[in-house]
């Protein structure tokens, strides 16, 4: 249990110290650490979605785990979109134009994510499967929506 405090402390203070940095870094860099948020995102979401689908038993400690992550990840995403990484040549990505030609509706997108993932870290705390399905469900259909408006295939 301590490792796993620890390691959301050490996201916590990341996601601070990286807002200064990235601003002072080149586009493939920040693509790079946006590609990191969306692997550790989709890492922590894997066992989580087991759970709910009854894949795997519920754990509520390994959820609660795993949705603390996904609510220190969801804040870090409106920086891994700097502007200028769009501009990027060297670096492959699927984001779609439209995050940089829309950003409020891209910006409304991140944060309805963000939103649902605080209700995830709610919902774990009560530590009950009834509980934490339909927050799960509802980041789950943040992240859809998303991809679907702001990624490609």
């Amino acid at each position: 249990m301590k490792k796993r405090i620890l390691c959301i402390a050490l996201t916590a203070i990341a996601s601070g110290i990286a807002g200064t940095a990235l601003a002072q870094q080149k586009p493939e860099e920040v693509i790079k650490y946006r590609k990191s948020v969306m692997t550790i995102q989709a890492w922590h979401m894997r066992p989580m979605a087991a759970m709910v689908k009854e894949q795997r038993p519920y754990d509520a400690e390994v959820f609660a785990y795993n949705a603390q992550v996904i609510g220190q990840t969801a804040r870090m995403k409106a920086e891994a979109f700097a502007p200028g990484t769009d501009k990027a040549t060297d670096a492959e990505t699927r984001a779609k134009p439209e995050i940089w030609s829309e950003p409020e509706k891209f910006k409304q997108a991140l944060d309805r994510f963000q939103a649902e993932a605080v209700k995830l870290v709610e919902a774990s705390k009560v530590g009950s499967l009834d509980a934490v399905r339909p927050a799960f469900g509802g980041v789950a259909k943040a992240c859809g929506a998303c991809h679907d408006t702001f990624r490609t295939k």
